[in-house]
């Protein structure tokens, strides 16, 4: 909670980066992708010393044209990527032409019950300056109580030359912990980029 000044009346706002302002944002770990990777995993450190962890993107570059960037984890003591997840996905576009821009849902990002790995992006372009940057925050993932929710935002210059903004909302469907998060893209290598884990420190 935070008290601001407006027309020299005291009222109280809610700052929702007030942890990330009095340094509760701490970086963990940083995955620099300088030549072409499968996939860029997270399997240390992710535990209770954080209720929330934040994952940022930035300028992932992948080496086949018009693939997306998606996501999966493991439970504590699982392997394979594969943890159930239910999901919904929507975007805004805009090509650069101006021809074409919308904003919808999109079944075919979306998860029912599934266990593949879910997308993040739409199809991302492979020219030189084509990427897709964004971040996800992961919610309470060594809660037993409850399943883990997390929610993604990314930025894409697509395959057709156009922005599009993707918001993902999203839980693995599992009480048990969730200790390693994997980032890959539906088809061929990362080629460049960096993904960097923080953990958000308790109040």
């Amino acid at each position: 909670m935070a008290l601001v000044k407006y027309n020299n009346n005291s009222i109280s706002s809610i700052t929702a980066a007030a942890g990330i302002a009095s340094g509760g944002l701490n970086l963990i770990t940083t995955n620099t992708i300088s030549s072409g990777v499968s996939s860029s995993s997270f399997t240390s450190s992710i535990d209770s010393t954080y209720d929330t962890y934040l994952f940022k993107f930035i300028n992932l570059h992948p080496a086949s044209d018009g693939v997306y960037l998606q996501v999966q984890g493991n439970a504590a003591g699982g392997s394979g990527y594969n943890e159930t997840i239910t999901s919904a996905y929507f975007i805004a576009y805009h090509f650069e032409s101006g021809s074409s821009a919308a904003l919808s849902y999109s079944t075919g990002g979306d998860l029912a019950q599934g266990t593949g790995f879910q997308r993040l992006s739409q199809n991302v372009g492979n020219d030189a300056d084509q990427c897709v940057s964004g971040y996800l925050y992961l919610f309470n993932p060594s809660s037993t109580t409850f399943v883990k929710h997390f929610v993604g935002r990314t930025s894409t210059i697509a395959d057709d030359n156009g922005p599009v903004d993707s918001y993902t909302g999203a839980y693995f469907n599992t009480t048990s912990a969730i200790d390693e998060i994997q980032f890959k893209m539906s088809s061929g290598n990362i080629d460049s980029g960096v993904i960097k884990m923080y953990g958000l420190s308790k109040s």
